[in-house]
């Protein structure tokens, strides 16, 4: 017990240590960095900010209230990771439902492991830390991988050191992310499994796509049967002779897709009429999404 408390007077002590103006750690060759950086530290939940690069855009209400008592019961078992961004000011790395946990709970610190970086290492931090996580449904995995070869510029390859999963899992997750928005949705809420979409992607027209998304709802088809629906699909579709149901992709909208998807970290649905005009759908999966990207809108 002794030791226990030992321990955390030091992170106190180190908290005080950041208030200090006079000794404002910048960067991991200031003064003192070496006593704070990947030390636990108490913090003021008051100075941390949530993490917009975090790839988990919803929160089980339940859970959280569950965790809030738990952390009542028993405090944080594990410390947040924060990266410090100026005097008395941090973000989140990792560790949000924590965060979020903690202030239902009514605490005011949390233990915090402390990180300098900037915005790429952060959000590579953040990306791996989550893709490494139980919880999380293929699409907010596959969402993570994107980020991290478009922002980081990582090689599947690369990305599949990284991550320590095989290239070939990386790009079935990647493969997710042309499956029609309203699907991917209904993957995140759980109304599908990793493999009923697997099975769905096999259909390139979205129409059809939606269409047999229905039938595997309305039915609660297991991933067999899915699979089976599919190929009666493609084999009605090639006897039809459909010359007219097929339109090509303006370059523009081929080129400024990926790049928007990426900007709102969902696929957005894009559809052009003949004239020229067109439609953006940008899909979300709770309030929080929701805000997200209002949020994105709303930057200057």
């Amino acid at each position: 017990m002794a030791k226990a408390t030992k321990k955390q007077a030091l992170g106190r002590g180190l908290s005080a240590l950041l208030k200090d103006p006079e000794n404002d750690i910048k960067s991991a060759n200031d003064k003192n960095a070496d006593k704070v950086v990947g030390s636990i530290i108490e913090l003021d939940l008051n100075v941390i900010e949530v993490n917009p690069f975090q790839p988990r855009t919803s929160f089980n209400e339940e859970a959280l209230q569950e965790l809030a008592t738990s952390i009542r019961e028993l405090g944080i078992i594990q410390p947040i990771t924060v990266r410090k961004l100026g005097f008395d000011q941090f973000q989140l790395v990792s560790g949000e439902r924590r965060y979020r946990a903690s202030k239902i709970a009514g605490l005011t610190t949390v233990p915090a492991y402390i990180r300098i970086a900037n915005d790429n290492e952060s959000l590579e931090m953040a990306l791996v830390e989550n893709i490494q996580r139980q919880d999380l449904d293929p699409i907010e995995v596959a969402l993570s991988y994107q980020r991290l070869i478009d922002e980081i510029n990582l090689t599947q390859e690369k990305l599949s050191e990284r991550v320590g999963k095989k290239r070939s899992t990386i790009a079935n997750y990647l493969r997710l992310l042309k499956l029609d928005p309203i699907i991917q949705t209904g993957m995140r809420d759980g109304f599908l499994s990793m493999g009923h979409g697997r099975a769905l992607i096999n259909i390139e027209d979205y129409d059809t796509q939606i269409d047999a998304y229905e039938k595997v709802i309305s039915n609660s088809l297991s991933v067999r049967a899915t699979e089976e629906l599919v190929r009666s699909l493609s084999n009605k579709d090639s006897t039809k002779n459909t010359p007219n149901k097929i339109a090509s992709t303006p370059e523009f909208i081929s080129e400024g897709s990926p790049k928007i998807s990426n900007f709102f970290g969902a696929k957005t649905d894009i559809k052009v009429a003949a004239n020229g005009k067109g439609k953006i759908s940008i899909p979300f999966s709770s309030k929080e999404d929701f805000n997200r990207i209002l949020k994105l809108l709303q930057r200057d």
